[in-house]
């Protein structure tokens, strides 16, 4: 089983920044082959960010441009800088692996809020 726990939500302005960062540990995590994904009220759970293989990354149109997944092999962490923050971008943020058929559980997410 992996384990995964993601951290550094919370409430900004507009055109503010966070940095999400999500702790994986397991026998089967592979953070080369990791994302992110967010939840919005009303809404499915979509990709926002992943690692798809290498170095190579995919991300949502939404957020091209203002975030970057990065990681942290040292610390078997998966980073998400958020700039320029929306109102749009306020959700659950979750990590887990890059492909569905791998997704497994889910950890409990870090709410993200971007409000005047």
């Amino acid at each position: 089983q992996v384990q995964l726990v993601e951290s550094g939500g919370g409430l900004v302005q507009p055109g503010g920044s966070l940095r999400l960062s999500c702790a994986a540990s397991g026998s089967i995590f592979n953070i080369y082959t990791m994302g992110w994904y967010r939840q919005a009220p009303g809404k499915k759970r979509e990709l926002v960010a992943r690692f798809i293989y290498g170095d190579t990354t995919d991300y949502a149109d939404s957020v091209k441009g203002r975030f970057t997944i990065s990681r942290d092999k040292a610390k078997n962490t998966v980073l998400l800088q958020m700039n320029s923050l929306k109102p749009e971008d306020t959700a659950i943020y979750y990590c887990n692996t890059a492909f569905p058929a791998t997704w497994g559980s889910w950890g409990q997410g870090t709410q993200v809020t971007v409000s005047s």
